[in-house]
């Protein structure tokens, strides 16, 4: 591979954000563990998308009180992770904005940003919520957890697919220089 088309050609900024991530990331996945049941197949997922008090409650049985000590250490974590991911797709927007010099792209590459700072805030929200569900969980609670939760899977997902927008809009190679 061309240094000048790899990793090495990457801003030390979009790198380290990049690591910080993946190794954060690695650590969720690690939390996450013990806190797959048959109540919670996803483990924390399980919670964040559990839209009544029911569900939630009867994740949190089935984690009992050490699955419930790792689903706060993981919500806790998560709020590092959260502001990795955030700065890692923004610094990632701006590296492949570099040799986009049109008026439309510029346009889309704002609508990304924001995407990505709307899924980040919504992700913090989440958090907060699911963080004040354990006990007792309430049906108004779970239910605003997993609206953020889609919020902010769809403001991710959509901020993705513009990137690919941005850099197919041209079909030539990122400029690098």
């Amino acid at each position: 591979m061309d240094p000048a088309h790899g990793w090495a050609a990457l801003p030390k900024t979009l790198k380290t954000s990049l690591i910080t991530t993946v190794i954060l990331l690695g650590g969720l996945i690690l939390v996450n563990q013990p806190l797959q049941t048959g109540s919670a197949p996803q483990g924390i997922v399980s919670f964040q998308f559990a839209a009544t008090a029911d569900q939630a409650h009867a994740i949190l049985r089935s984690w009992r009180s050490e699955g419930v000590l790792w689903g706060r250490v993981s919500l806790w974590l998560d709020f590092f992770f959260i502001a990795a991911y955030l700065f890692a797709l923004i610094h990632l927007t701006r590296h492949l904005m570099r040799d986009r010099p049109g008026v439309r792209e510029r346009v889309v590459g704002r609508w990304v940003r924001a995407l990505f700072v709307a899924a980040g805030a919504a992700d913090v929200t989440e958090n907060i919520l699911l963080l004040n569900n354990f006990n007792p969980p309430t049906d108004v609670v779970s239910l605003s957890a997993t609206l953020c939760a889609l919020v902010k899977f769809t403001g991710l997902t959509l901020g993705v697919a513009g990137l690919v927008i941005i850099r197919a809009a041209r079909r030539h190679p990122l400029a690098h220089g």
